[in-house]
């Protein structure tokens, strides 16, 4: 399920590093704390240990070569699910169960085994801890890096772009803006997701929770954020003076009902069990159905029906409703109504996500400052600067992990 920074065929064939499951762990939206046994002490991992197996909301997962318990296999990761204090012992929820049952180690056994290199990296094993944000680190948009063109996509954004805004003919906003976007490859939308909220239909009936209401009203004013930056003007404005660019970079494809319908496979996959796959699912229709909630407002549900070879399912996907009166509709549309998510909204989003070196090589000083000023996260209200910085911490995530250096630095990414 967790197919990030590496690809699963590839794990499945030679396995993880320990920096590509601190990597893996960001993006699966964790807080995360890395430490090499080269960099920290046996006295500390005790510590460690002891806080996390008698906390609800911190786990440990610890990286070791089984060779030291007379096991079979090299590198391995478990987590620690418990601590004896009488016998300095620590119990390990081996995840490969089919091998080896959970059990106890000697807790300076376990230690040794962690204090060895692993040979594919050069670099010592370890143990991090993994707790829960305080809040969804994203709310609307995520990078994704599950799409295998993930990597010439970061690429293009972090070093090509550059190079192409320091053309002679970029003296204003619109040609800075005109060559982002004309520029951007045609698979983008495989980059940047939509974070959707999927739910079966028979959960709640034909009625919202007010908890469900509750993160429709904040991703409703993320999004309201979005479109009452100067960015979302200018780009708006660029999608309906040049339609071909409108056309090439929001398909069909994109449109919010098969968007839906993708995400309602995707889901039923999950509940069914399958690691989040769509691909043994279709999804016959989908309708959108509009709720009245408290105080006028409205939230919008997309409504699938999902079928398999075991029958259908019905799904739903929890729309936030965007208030804006221009819309970039794909294809031509007729009276397509203003949703979420619309590509004026995802470009604003991703233009102000983009690290700051982007711009750096305008060379008009006046236009540089203008753009700089367009995509500062210091001028942003605060839920949606939370929003842009954790892209920004993932671009910085993806970029570690495409130039082979999230081994160096395990560091957490500034979110």
């Amino acid at each position: 399920m967790l197919d990030c920074c590496e690809p699963l065929e590839k794990v499945k064939a030679k396995g993880i590093s320990f920096g590509k499951v601190v990597c893996l762990a960001h993006c699966a939206g964790a807080k995360v704390e890395a430490f090499r046994s080269n960099h920290s002490t046996i006295d500390d991992f005790r510590r460690q240990v002891m806080a996390c197996t008698t906390s609800d909301n911190c786990h440990l997962i610890s990286s070791y070569h089984r060779g030291l318990f007379k096991q079979t296999g090299s590198g391995h990761f478990s987590p620690i699910g418990g601590y004896h204090v009488g016998k300095d012992m620590a119990l390990i929820l081996d995840v490969a169960r089919f091998k080896y049952p959970p059990h106890w180690v000697p807790l300076p056994l376990l230690w040794e085994a962690m204090n060895t290199i692993d040979e594919a990296t050069g670099l010592h094993r370890g143990f991090m801890l993994i707790t829960k944000l305080h809040r969804a680190p994203a709310l609307l948009y995520t990078l994704s890096c599950k799409h295998e063109s993930w990597v010439t996509i970061s690429k293009h954004l972090m070093d090509d772009l550059p190079v192409l805004l320091s053309s002679e003919n970029v003296k204003g906003i619109k040609d800075v803006l005109s060559t982002v976007l004309s520029n951007l490859p045609s698979n983008f939308v495989e980059f940047i997701k939509w974070i959707a909220e999927v739910r079966r239909q028979e959960e709640n009936g034909q009625n919202l929770s007010d908890e469900e209401k509750g993160r429709l009203a904040i991703k409703e004013e993320v999004l309201k954020q979005v479109q009452d930056t100067p960015l979302y003007k200018h780009v708006t404005s660029i999608l309906f003076s040049k339609n071909s660019i409108c056309q090439s970079k929001a398909a069909s494809d994109s449109s919010l009902a098969n968007v839906a319908a993708n995400i309602c496979c995707q889901g039923a996959g999950l509940f069914a069990g399958r690691s989040g796959s769509s691909d043994r699912f279709c999804c016959l229709q989908t309708c959108v159905r509009c709720y009245r909630a408290t105080g006028g407002n409205s939230a919008t549900v997309v409504s699938g029906t999902v079928v398999n070879g075991n029958g259908e399912q019905g799904v739903d996907v929890l729309v936030p409703t965007s208030l804006a009166k221009t819309s970039c509709c794909p294809s031509g549309q007729a009276g397509c109504s203003p949703m979420h998510p619309a590509s004026n909204d995802v470009l604003t989003a991703l233009l102000l996500a983009l690290p700051p070196h982007t711009w750096s090589r305008i060379k008009d000083t006046k236009v540089l400052q203008e753009i700089e000023n367009l995509v500062s996260a210091e001028n942003l209200p605060p839920l949606l600067q939370e929003e842009i910085l954790h892209l920004r911490g993932q671009f910085l995530l993806l970029k570690k992990c495409k130039d082979n250096k999230v081994e160096e630095d395990l560091a957490a990414p500034p979110f």
